[in-house]
């Protein structure tokens, strides 16, 4: 943060600067002279910038009512929805900088929250995300609790599950008297059985020092239960190492538990004193020894193979985004494991039945059996009448309807052939990434741009001895021909280059 506001200054560049800690640190050396907005004020950010903009410098962190859930956005994947249902916490954890930025518990109602749901569903999202710092104390300020809105939110999923629901972070003590209904919840075949519980350390003492309010024990009792109760349940958790009083036996004990449980995902953090929070005047632990714990705890949890023994199962994946490698599609399974299958871009938002046929460390790899719910493609006019699915490759989309179309898997049939869709076991996803990125893009942007071309309604002539390469040649930009011309070119001058090497050494090994 500290080292964008630098660039902006001296670039002289008017700059707004917003989230927790501006609020929480509003006298940190580098916010003098810009403007800044607090987490309860985001709503007025417009009127921030347009004053700044003006050459004013804006100072507004003054805490009011709860903003609207229902402000414009601009989703950063508009699959997904971030929902926060509270803001602040009842915890007072002494290493913690967030309570100071966003205060005591203040919980959206139910009825506004489902009111939000039921908005995002017809907007096209397929995934809603509940955010909190604790979820599990929503509702304690206003009389209501966690399973009352997970239940009203559950109630306006579409029962074809093509909308999942994944729950926010919860400390333990808030959940322990709701056990049993949150497990009802996650066996629900919209929710992800997914949850992150953070323990932070496995030493009771350690919890102490944290004022954490929660035993070891009742961490155990969280998760043991979870996972007795809720089928392929998957729960991450969070491990601080080098608290200020942590000795080789407490942090031992945190060892031993994440060996003990093996979780799937830990979030390892090296203590670092907040400024202005009781833990920042505790006494620390040698910078080294901390560093060494945390190489120790992460090695020991990079040894775990939790996926092992998926490789040949069948699951139910949704897919909401695009890997890196510009290639693979992302999608998860129930118990929110990464699944990368290679599919065109228009599965974004689609929901599909795959084989697991590899697996890696951290995510596994998939072949698409079948299309279920998928997304509905932009109204052309000769689409106002159709109501059927189609069942080109080319879409894997519902034609338009007036109400949000539900696929069933007998009706849309369109499906990857293997040689299309299949991962090779052999191929690490390293290799993967280096060998095909370039192809990939070039595969993508062509498809894409072809697509974009029938959304909008143009349809290009077609010669009768047309030749179809890497999608119809007609509809190639001068960029893309200079590009594939480009390739010719540069794989034309290494074949030269070999042939005439091959030439010099001939005629040397003669003389």
């Amino acid at each position: 943060m500290n080292t964008l506001i630098s660039k902006c200054k001296e670039a002289r560049k008017p700059l707004v600067v917003a989230g927790c800690v501006p609020q929480g640190s509003r006298d940190t050396k580098e916010l003098e002279g810009v403007s800044v907005v607090g987490v309860q004020q985001i709503d007025r950010v417009v009127e921030v910038v347009e004053e700044t903009l003006k050459g004013h410098e804006v100072r507004l962190l003054t805490r009011k009512t709860l903003p609207a859930l229902d402000l414009p956005k601009v989703r950063k994947n508009k699959f997904i929805e971030i929902l926060p249902i509270n803001v602040g916490c009842l915890g007072a954890c002494t290493y913690c900088k967030t309570k100071h930025a966003r205060g005591h518990l203040g919980s959206y109602t139910v009825d506004s929250l489902v009111g939000r749901v039921k908005t995002v569903i017809a907007d096209g999202v397929r995934e809603i995300w509940l955010s909190s710092e604790d979820t599990g104390a929503y509702g304690r300020d206003i009389g209501a609790n966690l399973p009352t809105l997970l239940n009203a939110i559950v109630a306006e999923l579409p029962p074809d599950g093509s909308t999942m629901l994944r729950i926010g972070m919860t400390n333990p003590p808030y959940i322990l008297e709701h056990l049993k209904e949150i497990a009802d919840v996650l066996r629900h075949p919209c929710v992800y059985s997914f949850l992150h519980v953070p323990v932070q350390s496995g030493s009771d003492a350690i919890l102490t020092a944290m004022n954490r309010e929660y035993t070891v024990s009742e961490f155990r009792t969280v998760v043991d239960t979870l996972n007795e109760l809720v089928p392929g349940m998957q729960i991450a958790t969070d491990i601080i190492c080098g608290f200020p009083g942590e000795t080789d036996g407490d942090f031992a004990q945190t060892v031993n538990l994440v060996k003990e449980y093996k979780f799937p995902q830990v979030h390892i953090s090296q203590f670092y004193p907040r400024p202005g929070t009781p833990a920042a005047r505790m006494k620390k632990v040698p910078s080294t020894i901390v560093k060494k714990r945390s190489r120790e705890l992460t090695s020991v949890f990079e040894a775990f193979t939790p996926y092992n023994g998926m490789e040949g199962r069948v699951e139910r994946i949704w897919i909401t985004e695009i890997a890196t490698d510009g290639i693979h599609l992302v999608g998860h399974t129930k118990g929110y494991v990464q699944v990368l299958v290679i599919g065109p871009e228009s599965l974004l938002g689609a929901s599909a039945i795959v084989k697991i046929t590899s697996v890696g460390r951290w995510s596994v790899f998939g072949e698409v059996i079948e299309t279920l719910n998928t997304v509905p493609t932009k109204r052309t006019p000769n689409q106002e009448n159709s109501s059927a699915c189609c069942k080109s490759y080319a879409s894997y989309a519902c034609s338009n309807e007036p109400e949000p179309c539900s696929c069933r898997p007998d009706s849309c049939e369109a499906q990857l052939t293997s040689e299309e869709c299949t991962v090779s076991k052999n191929n690490s996803w390293i290799e993967d990434r280096n060998s095909k990125n370039l192809i990939g893009w070039f595969l993508r942007r062509r498809r894409n741009h072809v697509q974009k071309m029938k959304e909008d309604g143009i349809t290009p002539r077609l010669k009768k001895k047309q030749i179809w390469v890497l999608g119809n040649m007609s509809e190639w930009g001068i960029i893309d021909r200079a590009l594939l011309g480009g390739m010719f070119v540069s794989f034309s001058i290494i074949i030269a280059v070999v042939i005439r090497l091959g030439f010099r050494i001939m005629s040397s090994n003669e003389s």
